[in-house]
């Protein structure tokens, strides 16, 4: 069976085993960097060979793996924050509509959701206080739910919101697969592809990018999940059945975990969109926890 991941830098590590690197792998440009104690890995896939060798669209995808036993959110927000807006490189007044997809009931899916609840929301305050706020980038959020429970694909409804809300760009956040284990909510991968949900658990939908919703598309996301036929053929052994291929695999605290990397993606993403703020700013416009 093959290895399932949503991250560019495991499909990339993927390509070089499968051919042992005695092939050289064209269309593909990875660096290391590293931020403040905090390792990047940013590949760049430049054409349609690269494409097809790591089964992802071309663009950026920059990844950030938090240290194992590192939990100042403070500190984390602002390395997340950082490579964030190198890669959304953004004027001061483009206006941005985040989006968190997942489903809120089912907790490694709701990590769009819970980060959405830790924004520091504008564009109400902008039209209705312009004396207070019309400095302030414009920024407005929609978390659209699943198919199972509106009936309604995300991207129409998200498309609805673009129509009338007229932003320059969106940003989607989603929960993601990895390849090993150790990745699950401690690996932040940001990508300028856009995404397309459910593909790491096997359920796609209709594509978040340019071609889909008109504007361009940005994504950022962790793992929380890692398929059982992958994890098993990480530790050696084999799938027996294909109910057994169908599991997925999450933390026993996966709540906490959650609680967590929102909190660290919810600040960078607030300190990315809005520079001129510092992190304990935004505590008072969230509804959620941001430490």
């Amino acid at each position: 069976m093959s290895i399932r991941t949503d991250l560019a830098m495991e499909a990339k590590t993927l390509w070089e085993e499968s051919t042992e690197k005695t092939t050289k792998l064209q269309g593909v440009v990875a660096k290391e960097r590293n931020i403040n104690g905090i390792p990047v890995t940013e590949v760049e896939i430049l054409d349609q060979e690269g494409e097809k060798a790591l089964g992802k669209p071309i663009g950026r995808y920059i990844t950030l793996e938090l240290p194992p036993n590192e939990h100042d959110v403070r500190r984390l927000s602002i390395g997340v924050a950082q490579e964030l807006k190198s890669l959304l490189t953004l004027p001061q007044n483009a206006s941005v509509l985040v989006v968190g997809l997942g489903n809120e009931a089912v907790t490694p899916d709701a990590v769009g959701p819970h980060c959405i609840s830790g924004l520091f929301l504008t564009r109400h305050l902008i039209e209705n206080m312009p004396a207070l706020f019309g400095s302030y980038r414009s920024v407005c959020a929609l978390t659209p739910g699943v198919l199972g429970t509106t009936g309604i694909e995300s991207a129409d409804i998200v498309r609805g919101a673009i129509a009338n809300v007229k932003p320059d760009c969106v940003l989607v956040i989603d929960a993601l697969a990895a390849r090993s284990a150790a990745r699950i909510v401690r690996t932040v991968q940001m990508s300028d592809s856009g995404i397309i949900p459910g593909s790491g658990v096997g359920n796609s939908r209709v594509a978040f990018n340019k071609e889909t919703l008109g504007v361009p598309v940005y994504s950022i996301g962790v793992p929380t999940v890692v398929d059982a036929a992958t994890l098993v053929a990480e530790l050696g052994g084999e799938v027996k059945n294909a109910k057994e291929a169908r599991m997925f695999v999450t933390p026993r605290d996966i709540d906490a975990q959650i609680q967590f990397i929102c909190a660290v993606l919810s600040g960078g993403i607030n300190l990315a969109l809005h520079p001129a703020m510092q992190f304990e700013d935004f505590a008072q416009f969230a509804t959620a926890p941001l430490s």
